[in-house]
């Protein structure tokens, strides 16, 4: 088969789509010496992706997730390849492509938080953008071969909000797969970083959902009882985290302003350093299709702290103690209860190192590669 790979996000640097996009063609290269594949990718995913099997070409696609040119000209990128399959690594398959394709929707929160608190455009811009979403959502999920859904409360959701049939979506999960030797020396990361106590750690977006505000009013009651403790929020500079800077620097929070510590991207090596070192990991998000970062964390054996919303419970298992994500002292307490007891923290390691035995980046690859053939 001539397989298409649109890998427009490749790279860290994308968040979980990037991983995604990441790791699925790094193992699919491990186990694949039959099919061919073309790799579509924008010019900064071109340049670091470098094929180790001679099954894969990488191919230049310059056009932007969501862009116009995604929907016209892609598809007739797509086209002149004569691909057998597409696999679209988000949910955004151009509604003009007309050969067979399967996609791996990774959530639907725009459709569960449609708000305009999780955009940078005008409210007039924004509906229009919602309306074409929509649009493309629907088609890509309609017209797909196959879906791949990375949870079941992903699969769920499609089921409902698409009108999906259950047959129709395969379930699986995403792996986790972080460097455990560290190329830098982590006294040194921390310095930099501006750690210098015992810290809480936090990976990921400051979207809305995300809800990093109740997180930074919760550690606001947390350094009451415990006032040695930072909070290190680690993501890629932007609207939202320049939001989320302005809140924790107003007025009602100026106590906060040292002790809360927003680092912007880091690569792996780096990060690496934070989940080892970091004294719990806290996921206060009101929604997710998968949920990496946590299982990021228990990698490293650091003990989990999580939003009891959504895929987490099903993700995360019996590898982290649970909050109320909407309720700022429930979230406190539990973060309060894990720190006063280093034999609960030791429970969690363990049971967060039992839980990673569900997921692998070659488990994914294998079980997407079964789903071509389908």
């Amino acid at each position: 088969m001539r397989i298409g790979i649109d890998a427009r996000l490749y790279g860290t640097k994308n968040g979980g789509l990037g991983r995604y996009s990441q790791e699925l063609l790094k193992n699919l290269e491990k186990i694949d010496t039959q099919n061919q594949y073309l790799v579509f990718l924008q010019k900064d995913g071109f340049d670091e992706y470098q094929p180790q099997n001679s099954n894969f070409k990488k191919v230049l696609a310059s056009y932007r997730p969501y862009s116009f040119g995604e929907q016209i000209f892609f598809p007739l990128l797509l086209k002149s390849y004569q691909l057998d399959l597409a696999h679209f690594l988000h949910f955004n398959a151009p509604i003009f492509y007309g050969g067979n394709f399967m996609l791996t929707i990774h959530d639907l929160i725009i459709s569960h938080y449609p708000s305009s608190r999780a955009t940078t455009l005008n409210p007039l811009l924004y509906r229009l953008k919602l309306f074409f979403y929509q649009l493309v959502v629907k088609s890509a999920a309609q017209r797909a071969k196959k879906i791949i859904a990375v949870s079941q409360f992903t699969k769920d959701d499609i089921i409902k909000l698409l009108k999906i049939k259950a047959d129709k979506i395969e379930v699986i999960y995403e792996g986790v797969d972080l460097p455990s030797k560290l190329a830098f020396n982590c006294q040194s990361v921390l310095a930099d970083l501006g750690i210098t106590k015992k810290f809480l750690l936090y990976v990921g977006s400051a979207y809305p959902h995300k809800n990093l505000e109740k997180l930074v009013l919760a550690f606001k009651e947390i350094i009451k009882s415990q006032p040695e403790l930072q909070l290190v929020l680690v993501g890629k500079k932007n609207y939202f985290y320049d939001s989320l800077e302005r809140f924790v620097s107003g007025p009602a929070n100026s106590d906060l302003s040292e002790r809360i510590i927003l680092t912007d991207y880091l690569p792996d090596e780096k990060l690496a350093c934070l989940y080892q070192q970091a004294e719990l990991y806290v996921f206060p998000s009101l929604i997710e299709g998968f949920g990496l970062p946590p299982l990021e964390a228990q990698n490293y054996n650091l003990p989990v702290i999580s939003s009891n919303a959504a895929c987490l419970p099903e993700i995360l298992g019996a590898g982290a103690v649970y909050f109320n994500p909407s309720d700022i002292k429930d979230m406190a307490e539990k973060i309060l209860s894990v720190l006063a007891s280093d034999d609960l923290k030791q429970n969690l390691a363990t049971k967060g190192q039992e839980n990673l035995k569900r997921f692998s980046w070659q488990s994914t690859a294998s079980q997407t590669q079964r789903t071509y053939q389908l």
